[in-house]
């Protein structure tokens, strides 16, 4: 047989296993309309979106997952599958963190799939705010980068907001130097996001030592000013370069290889238990020795593991703080229900910010 002939019996299966991916594709989207039809008839206010189901399905796909496709790619692509179906009941307004092109949009289009209604937006408490009113369904904050740190802005809000938080995202941070094609020599000047440009301190240090760096609201407004400005160029990722028609000059110039930035997933409702959840409070500790001890104390006493601890000031007097504290669990978990009643006593002030799944890849 020839080589020709081989490919043509290789393309027909494909194109057997396509049909037969179609007819599931469409069996697997009646379903879920079905599911729609079930719940509007049971409650016309109902939640389509169910972050711990999700989460559930993503785990089944990639524990059976058995290759050559990696366990992220499969779950990109059920997340794609879930997220179109879910669109067929209805669509979900997710607000986020713009401008558009930023690392905040490319969070959002992980979590949520290409099938939802995005809305860019200025500053974090606005996003917050078209959550509580409804206009979003859903929002999506950075939270923290794990070589920057924490984003304050982000913090601060959930202290005057009602909204729980219903998942996580991380987002491995790809820095690439974006530009119209010119050579290194010829720029004159870097515009990036004061973190965008620490995360890539030692790089420029070392190839652009004599080039300006100019300090920007965020990476995709950099990309517009790179696109705009003579002998320029920005930091910035993939999306931006696609919307702005930048080409990459030089790819993957983070001094950190693992840096990632994780987001949060911000909504009205608590979300159950997903089987691998994680939880997130404030408290604030009573101004003694050992306050913050004692505070912590039901934690350690019930066998709840604290994975991250940060402290912001309350805002309420002068050297007033209040703790932010995640922890491996959910609140409905027994154990964690016990050291959460114990918190209530202990801490000053006391706050479940949210339960929700643990980021799946």
């Amino acid at each position: 047989m020839s080589d020709a002939e081989q490919l043509g019996k290789i393309r027909d299966r494909i194109d057997a296993i396509d049909e037969q991916v179609h007819q599931l594709l469409n069996q697997r989207a009646e379903a879920a309309m079905e599911v729609a039809r079930i719940k509007l008839s049971a409650d016309p206010n109902a939640v389509f979106y169910r972050p711990e189901r999700e989460a559930q399905v993503l785990r089944m796909v990639q524990e059976r997952n058995q290759g050559p496709l990696d366990d992220e790619e499969v779950a990109r692509l059920f997340r794609e599958i879930m997220s179109a179906c879910l669109a067929l009941e209805r669509p979900l307004q997710i607000a986020y963190l713009g401008p558009a092109g930023t690392f905040t949009q490319a969070a959002a289009l992980k979590h949520f799939g290409h099938s939802v209604r995005t809305e860019s937006l200025g500053s974090i408490p606005d996003v917050f705010l078209d959550v509580e009113s409804g206009k979003a369904d859903y929002g999506v904050v950075p939270v923290e980068n794990s070589t920057e740190g924490v984003v304050n802005h982000t913090l601060d809000t959930f202290l005057k907001s009602p909204l729980q938080i219903c998942g996580e995202v991380s987002i491995r941070i790809h820095h690439n130097l974006l530009g119209k094609g010119q050579p290194l020599s010829e720029l004159k000047t870097v515009f990036s996001h004061q973190q965008s440009l620490a995360q890539c301190r030692g790089w420029l240090d070392r190839h652009l030592p004599f080039v300006d760096r100019v300090p920007v609201g965020s990476n995709a407004e950099a990309a517009k000013l790179a696109a705009e400005t003579p002998n320029a160029a920005a930091i910035a990722g993939e999306m931006a370069a696609e919307l702005y028609g930048l080409d990459t000059l030089s790819e993957n110039i983070e001094d950190e290889a693992g840096n990632t930035t994780r987001f949060l997933v911000i909504g009205r409702h608590a979300t159950p238990p997903s089987g691998d959840d994680k939880t997130s409070l404030m408290m604030s500790a009573p101004n003694e020795a050992g306050g913050l001890y004692k505070m912590l104390r039901p934690l350690a006493d019930h066998g709840v593991s604290m994975t991250r601890i940060e402290s912001r000031p309350s805002r309420r007097e002068n050297w007033d703080y209040v703790f932010f504290v995640d922890v491996n669990g959910h609140a409905d978990d027994p154990h964690m229900a016990k050291a959460i009643e114990e918190l209530r006593k202990s801490a000053g002030m006391f706050k479940v910010l949210g339960s929700y799944p643990r980021a799946v890849l």
